[in-house]
């Protein structure tokens, strides 16, 4: 089975800006939870808890940086499913797929608190 690019790898094929700010994502998720796992899917870094994709970040259609807060591969039932965002970061785009965009890294480092706390927060209300 043909294995993917390295996260490393990934990050190298990136424009300088993209590579910095897309650290500065992955180091809020990393920190997220005990045990989060990475690789890349998706076309960016996708990180795991248990095993299950929960969020995976990567360059913006429309430029920046964003993360995609989802529940894994496979569809769930979303209809009990709720997770609060008083920061007004999320996007939702399903009930339990959320985007939160950056424009660049200093709009990463104005929301990092709020980011890191969603990040745990999706961590465990998705276990």
């Amino acid at each position: 089975m043909a294995r993917g690019p390295t996260v490393e790898a990934w990050l190298a094929a990136q424009t300088p800006d993209v590579r910095r700010a897309v650290e500065r994502l992955r180091a809020a998720v990393l920190g997220a939870a005990d045990g989060v796992t990475e690789h890349i899917k998706w076309n960016g870094p996708s990180f795991c808890i248990d095993g299950e994709d929960r969020i995976t970040v990567g360059v913006a259609p429309k430029g920046g940086v964003r993360a995609i807060m989802h529940r894994g591969v496979k569809v769930k039932d979303a209809s009990a499913f709720v997770f609060p965002d008083d920061t007004g970061l999320i996007r939702w785009a399903a009930p339990d797929r959320g985007v939160v965009v950056f424009a660049d890294e200093t709009a990463i480092a104005d929301h990092a608190d709020a980011f890191a706390d969603i990040c745990r927060r999706w961590f465990e209300a998705t276990r």
